[in-house]
């Protein structure tokens, strides 16, 4: 039999047990400046300071909630293999996507938001492919959240795999990202602000592998519809069994990011545990009577 506490942070609150003896001290040195004046008592265990201190950690050792268990089993729940594909192209330097901040470029805008979703992917194994000319992985599938956003602040910034639009190469190296993921539920995010006019592979090529492996893809037009192509991007989607998303500023990209959320909600790793019993009533239980004798003494004085 093992034994546990689902909130050990609670016995923090000892520390505070000096507090009890030097504020007794604090309120006899005020009231009492003669310490002749006050009662002589023996410091035995029927004392009431002594019992108040016994109530204090029986209920901090409650408010940790302990219980006992015979084995832990790491839970079943998992999360899906996720890869976002960014483009970088030289259009993402446009400025005025951001109507509260002009002076932020597409690319700024699209870096911080797939920055606060990633934070969101609790339990999701996260890629980045970014793309312009060409495509490359500028991370792998990794569940390291925290060391993917910073790859973001590594990219130097729009240009960096060319300034054209290689959607299908994009697409073909999500996929290929996604092949070391052993997730059954496979996804690639597209955000895009142009047309494809670049690349060694077409969209449909890419599309026809994403069918072929079982791999879903949500594609983001930002900006103007008029700059993108929006019959190629909800194709995309429809035939891999996703869902196009269209913006024109930056609120409605992070609505946008937020809807991705809900379509694809992240699992949060959680421990099993097999014959767990709670034992927190135990001290409780304990404190209770110890408290009513207090107040019943009290009220006798």
């Amino acid at each position: 039999m093992n034994f546990s506490f689902l909130y050990p942070y609670a016995f923090l609150l000892l520390f505070m047990l000096p507090c009890f003896w030097w504020c007794r001290q604090k309120v006899k040195s005020v009231y009492f400046p003669k310490e002749e004046w006050l009662p002589q008592q023996a410091f035995a265990w029927d004392n009431q300071f002594l019992y108040t201190i016994l109530i204090y950690v029986l209920l901090v050792f409650a408010l940790s909630a302990p219980f006992s268990y015979a084995s832990e089993l790491s839970s079943s729940k998992k999360g899906r293999d996720l890869v976002l594909v960014l483009d970088t192209s030289g259009s993402m330097a446009e400025r005025g996507f951001n109507e509260k901040d002009k002076t932020q470029s597409k690319y700024d805008i699209s870096v911080s938001l797939a920055k606060n979703f990633i934070e969101q992917r609790h339990d999701d194994n996260v890629g980045l492919v970014v793309f312009g000319s060409f495509a490359f992985s500028a991370s792998p599938l990794t569940y390291d959240l925290k060391a993917l956003n910073e790859m973001f602040e590594l990219m130097s910034d729009v240009g960096i795999a060319g300034t054209s639009t290689a959607i299908g190469d994009a697409l073909i190296q999500g996929l290929i990202t996604l092949k070391s993921g052993q997730a059954k539920s496979k996804v690639l995010i597209l955000l895009t602000d142009g047309v494809h006019n670049a690349g060694k592979y077409s969209p449909r090529q890419a599309v026809a592998l994403a069918q072929k492996k079982g791999v879903k893809i949500y594609t983001i037009g930002m900006g103007k519809e008029a700059d993108y192509d929006v019959s190629l991007l909800s194709d995309i989607a429809k035939d891999s069994g996703g869902k196009s998303f269209f913006c024109q500023n930056a609120d409605e990209l992070e609505h946008v990011y937020q809807s991705l959320s809900k379509l694809e909600p992240s699992p949060i790793r959680s421990e099993q545990y097999l014959n767990k019993e709670e034992l927190a009533i135990y001290p409780l239980l304990l404190a209770l009577p110890l408290l009513v004798f207090l107040i019943y003494r009290n009220e006798e004085r």
